[in-house]
């Protein structure tokens, strides 16, 4: 049996991960396989959800509710890009619940850092603790912009079918006012799969993040941001055999 928990990252919902779902049905025909792809809070099935006032602790509180209300236990979990703020933090509330973490192009802002801060307004190498940008990437062209960002290694279905999610997902205002994040400590045996082609994080600040969630092992995957959706095959492997290591 593999027990999988998903968590999206920023301006998407759970329906990202339906294709690596897939994927790993047909890479373990013979296994059974569980997956459970959470929503955060204003996000895929929780769209139009209020969370005006929801502070960042009752995020964490409302899916911690949701994995143990599906009865999973000894579960991979599994996040993308800022859902590296939430998954440390699950495990510090409930380790039993989680066997391994798999970081994939997961950010985490220093302590003292919002998000947004941890991002930045410059370009990439610009300022030390600041990921940056694109050299000329357009913020008055969303649409150019989004594409260049997450969809750059994307076929033109792929690319149309995640178009028609774009901007319809929006994570809590604590989510990026959020400045106080604890220092980890005892965390789980982790893994981080890094993005050869990503353009939002540069593979360098990928493997500085990789160092941050204490990750001891990383993976390599010749993928952009959403590698999901554009090599879903491949991360199902890479996620077996994360799996398959620690029962060696």
């Amino acid at each position: 049996m593999a027990n999988f928990v998903f968590v999206h990252g920023g301006g998407q919902g759970g329906w990202v991960w339906q294709d690596l779902v897939d994927a790993l049905g047909r890479a373990l025909p013979h296994t059974a396989v569980n997956t459970l792809a959470l929503d955060i809070p204003g996000c895929g099935s929780k769209r139009g959800q209020d969370t005006s006032a929801m502070g960042f602790e009752d995020l964490l509180d409302e899916l911690l509710a949701e994995i143990t209300a599906s009865g999973l236990r000894d579960c991979v979990l599994v996040g993308h890009s800022q859902a590296g703020t939430v998954l440390p933090y699950l495990y510090q509330r409930q380790p039993g619940l989680f066997r391994h973490l798999v970081y994939v192009s997961c950010s985490l802002p220093l302590p003292g850092q919002t998000v947004g801060q941890m991002m930045g307004s410059g370009t990439h190498g610009e300022h030390a603790d600041q990921v940056g940008w694109a050299a000329g990437l357009r913020t008055d062209k969303p649409i150019a912009r989004n594409r260049y960002l997450f969809c750059n290694d994307m076929s033109e279905e792929q690319y149309q079918r995640y178009r028609q999610q774009l901007g319809r997902d929006q994570w809590p205002v604590s989510s990026y006012t959020k400045d106080d994040w604890p220092l980890l400590q005892d965390q789980p045996p982790a893994t981080y799969a890094a993005c050869t082609l990503d353009n939002i994080l540069p593979l360098a600040w990928q493997h500085r993040f990789a160092q941050r969630f204490g990750a001891s092992r990383i993976i390599e995957l010749e993928a952009g941001h959403q590698v999901m959706t554009t090599q879903p095959a491949a991360l199902a492997r890479a996620l077996i055999t994360t799996m398959n290591g620690e029962l060696v």
